[in-house]
């Protein structure tokens, strides 16, 4: 049986304590969804709080909540084919790598380029009729108005 004043579901009250919760500190806030959430696991008593937590961490530990390719499973075929595969699937993932890698480098080459063009484009119409940039060499007699 519990008494606890604020149930941990869903109400108006609840929603509006977290809305508040939120608007004057947001932990607050964070702490009551997590209350509405999660309070029926922990039924508001630290025994039950520490039972939840022991065992979530004994899941965690016991190896379930984890993959570890590298343990045997006890055939030894098997476990030379999955080494195989897997020595396989790192080699293709190097040289996927490599490919990406290859590639970024061209689009920065071609992004080089082209602002290079771009830029030599705008110099020529901006200051092509200027003297000394984008005009011919000058002849041997120099620049000059009289003719040669």
């Amino acid at each position: 049986m519990s008494t606890a004043i604020i149930k941990p579901q869903w109400s108006p009250v609840t929603i509006a304590l977290m809305v508040v919760g939120f608007i004057v500190f947001w932990p607050l806030g964070l702490a009551m969804l997590g209350y509405i959430l999660w309070g029926e696991k922990f039924g508001g008593s630290a025994d039950k709080a520490q039972s939840y937590f022991e065992k979530g961490k004994a899941w965690c530990t016991s190896g379930r909540g984890s993959y570890t390719p590298r343990s045997s499973s006890g055939n030894a075929a098997f476990d030379e084919y999955r080494e195989e595969q897997l020595r396989r699937l790192e080699e293709e993932r190097r040289r996927l790598d490599q490919e990406i890698e290859d590639f970024h480098e061209h689009m920065e080459n071609l992004r080089k380029a082209r602002d290079r063009e771009e830029f030599d484009r705008f110099m020529r119409d901006r200051h092509g009729s200027r003297q000394g940039y984008g005009a011919p060499e000058p002849q041997e007699g120099g620049w000059s108005n009289q003719p040669g």
